[in-house]
C-alpha cells in the first residue's frame, strides 16, 4: 500500500510564520482507473462493465439530489444539497444566483475511521534549493502583504541574496493583470532577508492593485537560475475620491487581474481624510462574505461585520474614533470574489483605502 505523500509549507499568514501539512497528490485517477482495479482486485466483474457503471452510479446520485434527498452510502460518502444567499424577509423571493445551490460532500464515520486508521504519512522534502520568501512587510505601515509606493518592502526568507550585476538574476514585481518591474534599488540583499523601495509596475485599471514577487538566482557559476515566487499576493493602497461629493465615482476595490471590479465603493459618510482598510473574511461554515472596516493596526479597532451573499448594496459602518462613518459597497460579481478569496487569499482578503472628502 502506498504511503500518503506531504510536505511542509510555509504558512505566511501566522505570525510568526508557521507551516502547514500539504498533502501531495501521486497522481489523479477517474473511471479508467476505477475500472482497471476494480477488474484487477475481483476478475468476476470486468473492466468494461465497471467502467459503464460508475458514470451511472454518479447520474444516479445526482438525480436524487435534484429531487430533494440525501444520498448516503454507507462505509462511503454523504452527499446533499445546501444554499447560500439572503433573504431579507421570511417571504421574500430566492435570489436570483445561479451559483446559490452548493454540494457538500463528506465520509461517513466508518469510512473516515478506516482512512484515518489505515492511512501511512511520508514526508517529503521541501523543494530543491530556492529562493524561498517567508513574509513580506511594508516597514512604514508595519503590515504585511502591502506594497506601498511610500515605504520599502521588507522580505524575509532563505536562500535569498543574488548578484545584482549578474543579467541572469534578478527580484521582479508583476502585475496579476499586465506589468513586470526588475527591481533596482535595495538597502539590504542577504540569504535571508532583502530591503528594497519598491518600483511598482502600472496596470491597465486602478483596481487591478494585486502584484506578485518573485527572485531568480544562481548558486554556483555555472547552476541553473531557479527562481522562487511568494506564494501569497501583494496589495498596492487604492484611492477613494470626493466622498463628500452628491455623486461620488465608483472605486473598484477587492478585485485582481479582472477586467470589472468585483466590488466598488459608490458613496459614504465621510467627515475628513482617512487611511484604513476594509477587510472581507470567507466563512466557509455559512457560505457568506463578511465585510468590515478596520483600522491601519495589526489587530487594533474594528466596525461591525456585515454579512454578504449576492450581489447588492450594503453599508458597511466605521469603527470608534474613525472619520469614516460607513462606505456604501456595491458588490458586482460576487462569485468572481468568493472564489478568488478562496484560491488566491486563504479565505481573508484586505485592501488600504485613502478616503478622501
Amino acid at each position: 500500500m502506498n504511503t500518503l505523500q506531504w510536505r511542509p509549507a510555509v504558512n505566511a499568514l501566522t505570525k510568526p510564520v508557521s507551516c502547514r501539512i500539504q498533502i501531495i497528490p501521486r497522481n489523479i485517477a477517474g473511471y479508467e482507473e476505477m475500472a482497471a482495479d476494480i477488474s484487477a482486485a475481483h476478475p468476476v466483474y470486468n473492466a468494461d462493465l465497471v467502467r459503464s457503471l460508475a458514470p451511472l452510479i454518479m447520474e444516479w446520485i445526482q438525480g436524487r439530489m435534484i429531487n430533494g434527498d440525501q444520498v448516503t452510502l454507507p462505509n462511503s460518502f454523504i452527499y446533499r444539497v445546501s444554499a447560500q444567499g439572503r433573504l431579507d424577509s421570511p417571504d421574500a423571493p430566492l435570489p436570483d444566483d445561479e451559483d446559490m445551490l452548493q454540494t457538500s460532500i463528506s465520509g461517513t464515520r466508518d469510512f473516515m475511521r478506516r482512512l484515518r486508521a489505515e492511512a501511512k504519512l511520508e514526508r517529503l522534502p521541501m523543494n530543491e534549493k530556492l529562493p524561498h520568501i517567508n513574509s513580506a512587510e511594508d516597514t512604514k505601515l508595519k503590515l504585511p502583504d502591502v506594497l506601498n509606493p511610500a515605504g520599502l518592502l521588507h522580505l524575509t526568507g532563505s536562500n535569498l541574496y543574488f548578484d545584482e550585476d549578474d543579467p541572469q538574476c534578478n527580484c521582479v514585481i508583476r502585475g496579476t493583470e499586465s506589468g513586470e518591474r526588475k527591481q533596482s534599488t535595495f538597502g539590504v540583499l542577504s540569504n535571508s532577508e532583502i530591503l528594497l523601495s519598491p518600483d511598482i509596475p502600472a496596470q491597465s485599471h486602478p483596481w487591478n492593485n494585486e502584484h506578485t514577487i518573485s527572485l531568480t538566482t544562481q548558486y554556483t557559476e555555472h547552476g541553473t537560475p531557479r527562481t522562487g515566487t511568494y506564494q501569497r499576493r501583494l496589495r498596492s493602497p487604492l484611492a477613494v475620491p470626493n466622498m463628500g461629493h452628491p455623486h461620488p465615482p465608483e472605486t473598484g476595490i477587492l478585485t485582481g487581474s479582472a477586467a470589472a471590479p468585483h466590488a466598488v465603493v459608490s458613496g459614504g459618510s465621510v467627515s475628513a481624510n482617512e487611511r484604513l482598510r476594509i477587510q472581507v473574511i470567507q466563512d466557509l461554515s455559512a457560505e457568506r462574505l463578511l465585510f468590515s472596516l478596520i483600522d491601519m493596526k495589526a489587530d487594533g479597532a474594528g466596525g461591525a461585520e456585515i454579512p454578504v451573499t449576492q450581489n447588492g448594496e450594503y453599508t458597511v459602518p466605521g469603527f470608534a474614533g474613525s472619520a469614516v462613518s460607513s462606505l456604501e459597497i456595491t458588490v458586482k460579481n460576487y462569485a468572481a470574489l468568493w472564489e478568488m478569496i478562496r484560491n488566491n487569499y486563504q479565505g481573508r482578503l484586505v485592501d488600504i483605502l485613502d478616503v478622501a472628502v
